[in-house]
């Protein structure tokens, strides 16, 4: 889960394995897999750096097989 900012301000925490694109034009646009569109005042950037290091946090936590 990713934490991000909606225009108004307001704080919300996305499951990031949920995204499907991320888009900048100027806002920053993001495209969940069920069609569901947010837009979101963190650059395109840093919703990616979140994504991966969120990833990365998951890839840690399960025990090698």
């Amino acid at each position: 889960m990713i934490v991000l900012t909606r225009l108004n301000g307001k704080g919300f925490v996305l499951n990031a394995e949920l995204i499907r694109t991320i888009e900048e034009n100027p806002d920053t646009t993001i495209t969940l897999v069920t069609g569901d569109h947010i837009v979101v005042k963190e650059e395109m950037a840093e919703v990616v750096t979140r994504s991966i290091d969120y990833g990365r946090l998951l890839r840690r936590l399960v025990p090698p097989s």
